[in-house]
């Protein structure tokens, strides 16, 4: 049977093209997202800060939670941890129980703060290539190695160490002066000296050394340091210091991280660490959408394949091959082709891989310290993905053909039957009742990675059951549009013809375009329903007249305290934002001072009341509070993102959580547990309007004025923050546009390829329409109404589906089914599929018109 199946694919190489292509792209997609997942799992971070330190102790970064459960007299443990927001400093005298072991040649402390240079136009100096610029401790400096350059180090209050990187970026010179704003006020130091790096500069941040007494000061951490840097004696293993290490500090009833190796990294960059998980949910996602696109895609391929087929399979069954053999045959082809293109694509995958590992990076959604890490895993995955999807996909489709009575399969394969497939049509039936469920389940879902998931599963769902439903729905729609098409002269005439009389391969291509429609509606439009739902709470929500922001690490108190001596400002309000856990489940969260509480914001308090909101107190959006089931007057028990455990109670729950956060606390309580207490934005109420200066109004150039000496800081109206708000949901909407960019691009394919099958097998139907005296000219008329019809059943199809979605995702996490569409999004969207509709069905239409229809008709006979 194996010869047989060689022998066939070798003699119709063209009608294996379609299922060839379509397994190619899925086992791409498969080993691009198998190697995304697998970087997350097991991807290294590398480290620059620590290179000189073989062992770094820090403090675990993860809260913890165990359960434990009894069941038919066994007890089971289950440990279960998450990542923390900011960084968990250590007590300062781990330094001395680290240096005091015997294989401790010296241990080194570590303090981190943001601490940035002020250009000579006061503007904030980034760091090297836009990433962070940190503060620290000169005695850190051996961690790295940094060694001087130039000048000497850091001795007085007034004295600090620049790396070279950033010293030849500015011009800066041992002995010039430098503002550097940090943790507090701008202030002027005297450039002491310039070290460099021994292994070069560094890539992934800016480093500044002051003394250690202004660095302790400046962290705002009394008595604590960031991380413990330990240089074994000679002879000493660093696996073998790390244990030491562990067992010193096991008894302090404290959780800590002792690192070696590769493990250096996570504890140096956070954010890396954040970035594992985030690669592991993203890959999983992809692949796991990706997967479900290509079953549907692969199998309507190769449906279209056997049912161009069904003469040659018919004659098969005509001439006494059994219905086992079919299968067989069928299931060895599949096999084939499944192999070869499981191979190829597997390979093809990995540029793929790459260059969506970089792409994300410039999107800033991973750092490009956490390094693609791939195994043979991935590539066995998509070869067998593509196996498993090839063999079903022909046995699913093959299944009716190797079934048949050989003399019904003759009379079969001369036309379309127009009779339903009562078991097609009742397991349609069954998948839009399941599709119509997963829709309603979304409307209750009110986070949003429990709802993206679920949303685009949804969208797969409905495509599935319209491609089962397809010969119902074309049959439906070419009744209803057959009649103005009656208008239409000999193209009109034909084109209802033929999808009246072939309604099977009309829904063989409209499936996948509808997939594309409603995939990319879903995609664009998800992310503008959560972005205007968003900045429409905060512009309802935001009663300040000016909103006070930096293009730095943040707007110091000092200015605050400028802006509330200004005559005619009534009300200066702080924010700082963090992210919190409430057991292991994370919320989003913003600290407010008490100031201009009630003035300034306004979250639509339903519950409870804000009057007396102080440190021990916490505000909820109502998603959080069903969610916890917390009411005002509750007690909540949250860890903080330096793993700072507190309990507060619940003074108010509000319904503009989207435009807020979750959790709304006291700003003195969050500024002293994050990594940078400086305020994200400071909102601003003055006498009268506040739009002009004037009879003891403040107006711009009067708070403008007060903030003169602030570098970095600037005073916008509400139009600019509408603004930059946008400009940040832009920029986070990107990663999740390309991740899904990919899965549109493959059914964009998928559409094409099916397309391509099906007027490429219409070449004797061509040359018969031909014979009979039908223009090419004609013929092609009737192709362009055939895929105006197409589009217009597909738009109409995915746009409804989207709509389903999209309505049932605003009700779940906005409150309201008000979906956001873009108009001119969405017609790009129909044009798309349009143009790629008519390329897919014109081109190869002009091809099979190129020869002589005598010729084509003796050929094909």
């Amino acid at each position: 049977m194996l010869r047989y199946a060689l022998q066939t694919l070798k003699a119709r190489k063209g009608g294996f093209i379609g299922a060839f292509l379509a397994l190619f792209c899925a086992a791409a997609l498969v080993t691009a997202c198998g190697i995304l997942l697998e970087t997350g799992l097991r991807g290294t971070i590398a480290t620059e800060r620590y290179a000189a330190a073989p062992v770094i102790v820090g403090a675990d970064q993860n809260v913890h939670q165990t359960t434990i459960k009894k069941k038919k007299g066994k007890v089971k443990e289950k440990h279960k941890a998450k990542p923390l927001a900011e960084r968990v400093w250590l007590p300062e005298g781990t330094t001395e129980t680290l240096a005091a072991l015997p294989g401790v040649r010296k241990a080194v402390p570590e303090t981190n703060f943001p601490a940035y240079a002020v250009g000579p136009q006061g503007r904030i100096v980034p760091g090297i290539d836009g990433k962070p610029s940190y503060g620290h401790a000169w005695s850190s400096a051996a961690l790295t190695p940094f060694e001087l350059t130039d000048g000497k180090a850091p001795t007085g209050t007034t004295e600090v160490v620049l790396d070279r990187e950033l010293a030849d970026r500015t011009g800066l010179r041992t002995g010039s002066s430098l503002v550097v704003q940090s943790t507090g006020a701008p202030t002027t130091y005297k450039v002491s000296g310039i070290a460099a790096a021994k292994g070069g500069d560094l890539h992934q941040q800016t480093s500044l050394f002051f003394s250690d007494e202004t660095a302790r000061n400046l962290s705002g951490r009394p008595g604590q340091v960031t991380t413990v840097g330990l240089l074994p004696k000679a002879g000493v293993s660093a696996d073998e210091l790390a244990d030491q290490a562990e067992k010193a500090l096991a008894g302090d009833g404290r959780k800590y991280a002792v690192a070696t190796g590769g493990e250096r990294g996570p504890i140096e960059f956070l954010d890396a660490g954040k970035a594992r998980v985030k690669l592991v949910s993203m890959g999983g996602a992809m692949g796991g959408t990706s997967l479900l696109v290509a079953i549907l895609v692969v199998v309507g391929t190769f449906a279209l394949s056997i049912q161009q087929r069904y003469r040659e399979l018919a004659l098969l069954r005509a001439i006494a091959a059994t219905p086992k053999q079919v299968r067989q045959l069928i299931g060895r082809e599949a096999l084939i082709i499944g192999g070869l293109a499981g191979g190829l694509g597997s390979v093809a995958g990995l540029p793929i891989a790459y260059w969506l590992h970089s792409k994300f990076i410039d999107f800033k959604a991973i750092p490009d310290t956490l390094e693609l890490t791939f195994s043979f895993v991935p590539f066995a995955a998509a070869v067998g993905a593509a196996l498993l999807g090839a063999w079903a996909a022909a046995r699913i489709s093959a299944r009716r053909t190797a079934r048949i009575r050989p003399a019904e399969a003759l009379s079969e394969a001369s036309m379309e039957q127009r009779h339903f497939a009562w078991g097609r049509l009742g397991v349609g039936m069954l998948v839009l009742a399941l599709g119509i469920g997963v829709v309603v389940l979304l409307g209750f879902l009110r986070t949003e990675p429990a709802s993206q998931p679920v949303t685009f599963l949804a969208v797969v769902v409905l495509a599935v059951a319209v491609s089962l439903l397809g010969p119902v729905i074309a049959r439906i729609a070419v009744a209803i549009l057959g009649i103005p098409l009656k208008f239409s002269r000999v193209g009109g005439h034909l084109a209802t013809a033929n999808a009246r009389a072939n309604a099977k391969r009309m829904a063989a291509a409209v499936t996948p375009l509808v997939l594309l429609i409603g995939m990319a509606c879903t995609v664009l439009f998800a992310q503008t329903t959560m972005g205007d739902a968003a900045s429409a709470q905060a512009k309802a929500g935001n009663k300040a007249d000016w909103v006070v922001a930096s293009n730095g690490p943040g707007v110091p108190a000092e200015a605050t305290e400028a802006l509330r001596a200004v005559p005619g400002v009534t009300q200066v309000t702080e924010i700082v934002r963090t992210q919190v856990r409430v057991g292991l489940d994370k919320y989003p969260a913003q600290g407010i001072s008490a100031q201009g509480l009630t003035t300034n914001w306004d979250p639509d308090v339903s519950r409870g009341s804000l009057k007396g909101f102080g440190d021990r107190s916490i505000a909820m959006s109502d998603v959080s509070a069903d969610h916890l089931g917390k009411k005002p007057g509750d007690t909540l028990k949250v860890t903080l993102g330096d793993a700072t455990v507190v309990r507060l109670k619940v003074a108010a729950v509000y319904e503009r959580g989207l435009g807020f956060g979750d959790l709304t606390m006291s700003h003195d309580l969050v500024a002293q547990h994050v990594d940078n207490p400086l305020a994200s934005s400071v909102l601003v109420k003055t006498a009268g309007d506040g739009k002009a200066a004037g009879d003891g109004k403040a107006g711009r150039e009067q708070l403008t004025g007060a903030l003169k000496r602030f570098p970095g800081i600037g005073v916008l109206d509400r139009t600019q923050v509408d603004d930059v708000q946008a400009e940040v949901q832009q920029s986070n909407a990107e990663v999740n546009y390309l991740a899904m960019g990919l899965i549109i691009a493959f059914t964009a394919i998928a559409v094409v390829n099916t397309l391509a099958m099906s007027v490429s097998d219409r070449t004797r139907e061509f040359a018969l329409l031909r014979l009979v005296g039908t223009t090419r000219r004609q013929v092609m008329s009737m192709l362009r109404i055939e895929s105006a019809l197409i589009v217009l059943v597909a738009a109409v199809l995915g746009t409804a589906i989207s709509l389903a979605v999209l309505t049932a995702f605003s009700v779940g996490m906005t409150g309201a089914a008000q979906p956001s569409v873009d108009l001119p999004m969405f017609l790009g969207v129909l044009g798309f599929a349009a143009v790629l509709t008519a390329a897919a069905t014109l081109v190869p239409g002009r091809v099979a018109l190129g020869g002589r229809p005598a010729d084509v008709i003796s050929a094909r006979q």
